[in-house]
């Protein structure tokens, strides 16, 4: 949408968006038609090749199941497993909390 209100360079938009966020998070729709946090990213302040680099915190891993991969219930199930650490922690410091 950015593109077609102003004619700025696609790098200087990418720059703007990714000052702009800090943490992503993705959500996923799973086989079982439930939505589900799939990943928590944080923004990288560097670009390689004209894109972000981000830095994955935690992964959705699905629990191994025997047979479909779905548990008792009939959902898929799983959960949240750390896989990386936050390397911007200024913003956390400045609103009160340790780190």
């Amino acid at each position: 949408m950015v593109l077609m209100a102003a004619d700025l360079p696609l790098a200087a938009i990418r720059s703007q968006i990714a000052s702009a966020v800090d943490i992503m998070v993705h959500v996923s729709r799973m086989r079982d038609k439930t939505r589900k946090v799939t990943a928590i990213e944080e923004e990288v302040d560097r670009f390689e090749n004209g894109e972000i680099i981000l830095n994955p915190l935690f992964t959705f891993r699905e629990a191994e199941k025997a047979g479909d991969g779905f548990g008792n219930t009939g959902k898929v199930e799983g959960s949240l497993e750390q896989i990386g650490t936050l390397k911007h922690r200024e913003k956390i410091r400045l609103a009160g909390y340790r780190v």
